[in-house]
């Protein structure tokens, strides 16, 4: 088996990414979610179970460090991460995988990212007890248990390609100026979005993907057959 931290050196660093949105014009998105702005709750979901119990003891020992924000940008880089490599989450997610094996390679994939100490002692733990399929999840309800601590409400959005700073910082003031109140987001890649982004805050979603365009455009093509 090929060792599973070759998937990192193909990536650059989570913190170093910064690659723009191209397939199509960003304002667009912008003023999409203006003009449905209305449809945002003023409160954020909490997530449940097996993710928020881990969520919240990291949450807790981040306090502890004074490393809130720290872990959570670990964490949100770490989730990046998984979306764009397909060894990687078959490290955390494939059951023939030793827990050792695991273990070894996720702390290697922290230490090449650059990770808290407290963000690599708490991958080794999940990994310890075979509970890295987990991450994503425990890293929204961190999210949105932090953002719920400061008066925040927690937003995501997914997007066909990394956001840039600017195209980022105008969502987010585009979704706090309709919700009243500051926002924390979470960004996450899904390329088969094809373009165009989907915001979720709590349990509303605003899908301006231009794959969900698409799927639109044929149904009203097979309505006029």
């Amino acid at each position: 088996m090929p060792g599973p931290i070759c998937c990192v050196n193909r990536h650059p660093s989570f913190r170093e990414r910064n690659a723009r949105l191209a397939a199509r014009p960003f304002g667009a998105v912008v003023a999409f979610v203006t003009s449905r702005g209305s449809e945002l709750p003023a409160t954020s979901a909490t997530a449940t179970g097996l993710a928020q119990r881990y969520a919240t003891a990291l949450l807790d020992l981040a306090r502890e460090e004074k490393k809130l924000d720290a872990v959570a940008a670990d964490l949100r880089g770490l989730v990046a991460l998984l979306g764009e490599s397909r060894e990687l989450r078959r490290l955390v997610e494939s059951p023939v995988i030793s827990r050792e094996e695991q273990g070894r390679a996720i702390l290697a994939v922290a230490d090449k990212a650059g990770t808290e100490p407290l963000t690599a002692k708490f991958l080794g733990l999940l990994a310890s007890r075979r509970r890295l399929f987990a991450l994503p999840g425990i890293a929204k309800a961190y999210a949105a248990m932090l953002a719920e601590e400061r008066g925040e409400v927690a937003a995501e959005v997914v997007s066909a390609v990394p956001l840039g700073e600017a195209e980022l910082d105008s969502l987010k003031n585009a979704i706090a100026g309709h919700v009243g109140q500051s926002v924390n987001v979470e960004t996450r890649v899904d390329p088969a979005l094809l373009g165009g982004v989907v915001v979720r805050v709590g349990s509303r979603m605003l899908d301006a993907s231009i794959r969900t365009k698409l799927q639109h455009l044929e149904q009203s093509m097979r309505g006029m057959g």
